[in-house]
């Protein structure tokens, strides 16, 4: 691994000279926060001195730590929720680091009991570290994944404030932060960020993180100096199992079974977590923790989509689908924690996932001889294709750090490798099966789900012939490799505690693309010797099903060599380096109410691209390069208006690059039609706003307010350059530009309250609700003839309003949740700039969700899970809402499940 080393060396030029400063007489308190009750530390807990009104918060493993402390006697206090838990005196001596460890709930503690288990302690804890933190922050709790039908971190993460998810099949992937594509924001495991193993893209599949393997998810909105820079919508950090999460020896185990009411599959999904913390001959702390789950799961869905073939009302073509799919998930970790002393920790994370997906897709196509009109019949051509393939995505992260405490100074460093792979060892691309002729009497009723109408030939697979077979071998590889070094140095301003932080980075990164395509002439056989019977579709008629086995035989028979795609292959094939050089320089000071943070932060970015040209009869070798660097300013505040309202406001900046399809070196031209990557695409920037209120009210109680704007620059979106002054004669020219810019403005409302003001038994009530509204614009262009033609559009997959309802119970070992995720319709796909009429809509949806789950003992707890209660579909629409681009049904899932723990 090569490293630039210019950043990192300035970073120790400064640590030493500040090592060099002579140590002041001050003492320090130190300790963890525990909690006697089921023996686990309290991470989010505020400690402070209460004679100078200086506070910490609880962090990793439960540990605070309070330096530069005059001799002398204080009160030490612990807050939890706004609430004071305990409260003892403390006497600080010169030069001295002293421990302070604070057992919650014990049976002496002089206040109301702590919670720490159960839907109100997960938010509270959630709400904690979102109050006391620097910036503005949203987090999710480990307990608190498990508390609603989520499957896996992208569908826990859709109930915070202005976030949002893709789905595939129905199954939450993909995880947008305040409207903001995934692409575009960042995910870290551990503070190491993670490639993405799909082929193009920078957005990294949630799906693929089982609940298990989760300590808490933190969501970002306001990003400080010492992150990552490329997020412009937030940043989704995963912290992983930690054995110093919890005092001693534990574990837990869970089984689950699913059943899909659509298929009428039943699945099984375990899990198994455990960990120890040791003590050496030395007094070190070694702690290991593991953890392993699997999840297998067939099910499927109906489909009918046009792909926005309308033309004045009358229907071009349509597509009938059936989507068999079995997905097998397996997720491991294995976390080391040593613990030398209060001062010195080392620590090393391993994560690995593993998604398999096995989809089945039998497809019918009918093209009409003319524009139809529903109820009407006319001539149609007719074609019926099988795709089948397995593909396997693969993530693997470790990183090794340390954090030391030396006198005033705290250094942190961290060494991450992560890859991720996706494999498809060769699948059927298309298995094509044609008409013998036109049928006629063809049509459609409905515009919103087309149902076929058809003669009896339509369904007789002796009517078709099998025309061509497309064969795909592909494998994606992302890897990346960085090095991280901070220091911070605690010091007073004007006798106010502040800090002073400032690092390096490099990051690097390489992405492969390896495609072979086969294309199979047809064999003039028939369909009726590949026939299978028919698929189970709930959306009309649909005809014979086509067998994978017997069209995979047909393959296996046949030259693979001869058939081999020279054009398709080749021009997939890429490789992008990507090398991130990275220092900041940041400062904080808590000024009683006010809290300041202010910095600074430095990004080069350097690209290697390799690839391959084709002009129609040639191949040629490509390399190119690209650099750019940013300074991008950082100022946020907290202040205190009361003990229990706060006002936020920041001011950040930020920068992501193109995805890698989007630069790809990749470049196909035979003359009239033209399709290419753009290396020399600029990142895109974005100067981001924020102004929030927040008020806290009790026992998992706060009302929040949040406005942000975001003013992005060189957004990056798909054009057609045919009869520009480099492409004149040319009918179609793809390729990705900068835009002018683009723009976010939004409010984001949340509300949450443990009702135990009411008389029993309403006081086990629990309500959770926010929405998030935006408005979002960018200006885009194309050539139209010749003719440049511009237009202002919404951004893409930007909902305007996005909610969460949460109603819960929980009492006498009783817990009940029902949740409804709302978004409104956006803007998926412009088909042509010129003409807004072909946009392609996500129409609006809203899922109900249903979980309960009841403790048999203290160690044992069986759960319910119902999923998409109401069977929301998902459904596109060209222009309006009644003209179909595409309809998918995936029926409820139901889940029943039991789980055994020590704690």
């Amino acid at each position: 691994m090569k490293f630039r080393m210019k950043p990192l060396a300035a970073v120790v030029a400064l640590s030493a000279a500040g090592l060099a400063m002579p140590a002041v007489a001050d003492g320090t308190i130190e300790g963890r926060v525990t909690d006697v009750q089921n023996e686990t530390v309290y991470t989010g807990a505020v400690i402070r001195v209460d004679e100078l009104n200086r506070e910490v918060l609880a962090g990793k493993a439960g540990r605070y730590r309070l330096p530069k402390l005059a001799a002398g006697e204080y009160t030490l206090q612990v807050i939890v929720g706004g609430q004071l838990v305990d409260s003892r005196s403390i006497t600080v001596i010169d030069n001295e680091n002293q421990t302070v460890d604070i057992i919650l709930n014990n049976s002496d503690q002089p206040v109301e009991e702590v919670l720490v288990v159960g839907q109100a302690a997960q938010m509270q804890r959630g709400l904690d570290r979102q109050r006391y933190a620097d910036n503005t922050i949203s987090v999710i709790n480990s307990d608190a994944i498990g508390q609603l039908p989520d499957s896996n971190a992208a569908e826990a993460l859709q109930r915070v404030p202005g976030l949002s998810i893709e789905r595939d099949q129905g199954e939450g992937r993909f995880v947008r932060v305040r409207g903001i594509s995934p692409d575009l924001n960042s995910v870290t495991v551990n503070g190491t960020q993670l490639p993405a193993p799909e082929a193009g893209r920078r957005a990294v599949a949630l799906d693929v993180m089982p609940s298990d393997l989760i300590s808490a998810l933190v969501v970002t909105k306001t990003l400080t100096p010492d992150m990552d820079a490329n997020a412009i919508g937030g940043s989704i950090e995963v912290e992983s199992l930690s054995a110093l999460d919890r005092e001693g020896l534990f574990y837990s185990a869970n089984a689950k079974a699913s059943y899909d009411d659509l298929t009428e599959q039943t699945s099984p999904a375990y899990g198994v977590s455990a960990g120890d913390t040791f003590t050496l001959e030395g007094g070190q702390r070694l702690g290991v923790a593991g953890a392993f789950s699997y999840d297998k799961r067939k099910f499927g869905s109906d489909n009918v989509e046009t792909g926005g073939s309308w033309d004045e009302g009358a229907l071009e073509e349509f597509e009938l689908r059936d989507y068999s799919v079995e997905r097998e998930r397996i997720g491991a970790a294995l976390n080391f924690d040593l613990e030398l002393d209060a001062n010195n920790r080392f620590y090393l994370r391993n994560l690995y996932s593993s998604f398999k997906d096995d989809e089945q897709r039998q497809a019918t196509i009918i093209e009409f001889a003319d524009g139809q009109l529903p109820g009407a019949t006319g001539d149609a051509s007719v074609e019926r294709e099988l795709k089948d393939r397995e593909e396997t995505q693969e993530i693997m992260s470790t990183t090794f750090g340390g954090e030391h405490f030396i006198q005033d100074w705290t250094l942190e460093y961290a060494l991450g490798y992560s890859k991720a792979s996706e494999d498809e060892p060769g699948g059927i691309g298309g298995a094509v099966f044609t008409g013998n002729s036109d049928f006629s009497g063809m049509g459609y009723s409905n515009t919103r789900k087309p149902r076929v109408i058809a003669p009896a030939g339509f369904y007789d697979a002796g009517n078709y012939t099998l025309d061509e077979i497309e064969y795909t071998e592909a494998y994606t590889e992302d890897k990346q490799n960085s090095l991280r070094v901070d220091l911070t140095r605690d010091l007073f301003i004007a006798d106010n505690p502040s800090q002073i932080k400032f690092g390096a980075k490099h990051t690097q990164r390489t992405k492969d693309q390896d495609e072979d395509e086969y294309a199979f002439g047809g064999s003039g056989q028939s369909l009726a010797d590949f026939a299978s019977g028919t698929p189970d579709y709930g959306l009309g008629g649909f005809g014979p099903e086509i067998s994978a086995s017997a069209v995979n035989a047909l393959i296996n028979s046949m030259d693979k060599d001869a058939a081999y795609d020279d054009e398709k292959s080749r021009i997939a094939d890429y490789q992008i380096e990507e090398n991130i050089d990275a220092a900041y320089l940041m400062a904080n000071m808590d000024m009683d109410k006010l809290f300041i943070l202010a910095g600074l932060r430095y990004e080069a970015t350097k690209h290697d691209f390799d690839g391959t040209r084709y002009d129609g009869s040639d191949f040629t070798d490509f390399s190119d390069d690209n650099s750019y660097s940013h300074i991008l300013p950082n100022l946020q505040a907290r202040y205190k208006l009361s003990e229990s309202t706060q006002v936020r406001a920041a001011w950040t900046n930020s920068v992501v690059r193109p995805t890698f399809e989007q630069m790809a070196p990749v470049f196909s031209d035979d003359g009239n039609e033209a399709e290419m990557g753009n290396p020399e695409l600029d990142a895109m920037t974005s100067a981001n706003f924020d102004l929030g209120i927040e008020h806290y009210t009790g026992t998992a109680g706060a009302l929040s307010a949040a406005l942000f704007y975001k003013d992005i620059k060189d957004f990056v979106y798909e054009t057609d350059l045919a009869g520009s002054a480099d492409f004149v004669g040319y009918d179609e020219v793809i390729t990705y530009v900068n835009g002018d810019g683009a723009s976010i403005t939004g409010i984001e409302l949340a509300a949450s309250q443990k009702m135990e003001m009411l008389p029993a038994p309403f006081d086990g009530l629990l309500v959770s609700a926010n929405v998030t509204y935006s408005d979002s614009e960018a200006d885009i262009s194309a050539y139209d003839e010749g003719t440049l033609t511009e237009r202002e559009i919404d951004l893409p997959n930007q909902s305007d309003i996005t909610g969460n309802l949460v109603i819960g119970y929980e009492k006498n070992g009783l817990s009940l949740r029902l949740a409804t995720n709302y978004k409104s319709e956006y803007l998926l796909e412009v088909d042509d700039i010129a003409d807004e009429t072909g946009d392609i809509y996500q129409s609006s949806q809203t899922q109900l969700d249903f979980s309960a789950a009841y403790d048999i003992t203290d160690q044992l707890k069986v759960n319910f899970d119902i999923a998409n209660i109401t069977d929301e579909p998902y459904y596109t629409y060209q222009d309006k809402e009644k003209y179909n681009a595409q309809y998918e049904d995936y029926g409820p899932t139901y889940r029943l499940g039991v789980t055994f723990k020590s704690f």
